[in-house]
């Protein structure tokens, strides 16, 4: 069986305090775009993982696709199974891409094996994998909270735009973008921020990663800066970086960017 795990972007991401247990709270709405990996599970001897496409930092046998599986089968009496993961989504991106590959193999797994698993009971044990992990679950616009692991629904549909993704040839470790943090409350909640008009967000909407992100990695903060001179709405870093997004009104193409970076269209 074959899924196609999506990536997301964050819309707006503010970091509202540090939690006793050492993690932070936040505000940020996650949303889905059209950058997959492809995720195939068949029947096996033993349960190996198999990476193509984009090398993944680390050991195969810690990918995040064998701790979702070796999780339901705690509970399931699930047969051997080989992953195959075709990485496209960036690595260390902001775009959340190994959170979805195993929130897709959940799915996949509840589907083959029809284990009756609901919506709900499926995002808890997402929930053990990741922050984010859980979003890709229902896969739909959000405004999460939390540790990001907080949802409640949200009314932004970006589908008369045209959303460009530019990948500089850098990685952000979370640890980095959150060494030079100060959480802070702001004002106005992001839920009720992102209901003003797109034209509307530039002024309002920040990522509160980009402050440390950009001293470190200039290059981040000059793609934002041509994403706004090729006449974006709305651009800012995804997550805690290294990607960049933009919203068009209209289909554009990017030479320029293309030459140092990866840029993916109508996403």
């Amino acid at each position: 069986m074959l899924a196609f795990a999506n990536a997301k972007i964050n819309l707006g991401l503010y970091v509202t305090e540090k939690r006793a247990d050492g993690y932070h709270n936040l505000e940020t709405v996650f949303y889905p775009v059209k950058i997959n990996d492809v995720i195939e599970i068949t029947d096996a001897k033993e349960t190996t993982c198999q990476i193509k496409g984009i090398d993944i930092p680390g050991s195969t046998e810690d990918n995040i696709c064998l701790k979702a599986f070796e999780l339901l089968k705690k509970d399931f009496d699930l047969p051997a199974q080989q992953i195959t993961l075709l990485k496209n989504i960036p690595v260390g991106a902001g775009l959340g891409g190994g959170s979805s590959d195993a929130a897709f193999l959940i799915k996949l797994l509840n589907d083959k094996f029809q284990l009756g698993l609901n919506t709900h009971q499926m995002e808890d044990y997402a929930k053990q994998l990741g922050a984010d992990c859980a979003f890709f679950i229902n896969n739909k616009p959000v405004f999460a909270e939390g540790k990001g692991d907080e949802f409640s629904g949200v009314g932004v549909d970006l589908s008369g735009y045209q959303i460009v993704l530019v990948k500089p040839p850098v990685h952000v470790a979370t640890a980095d973008a959150y060494s030079g943090i100060v959480p802070h409350k702001s004002g106005v909640s992001l839920k009720e921020l992102i209901q003003l008009p797109l034209k509307d967000w530039k002024p309002n909407l920040k990522n509160d990663f980009e402050s440390t992100v950009f001293l470190k990695y200039p290059e981040i903060e000059a793609v934002k800066q041509a994403l706004y001179h090729e006449g974006a709405i709305f651009a800012a870093m995804s997550g805690s970086g290294s990607s960049v997004f933009a919203i068009f009104e209209d289909h554009v193409r990017l030479p320029e960017l293309e030459k140092n970076n990866k840029v993916f269209y109508n996403i």
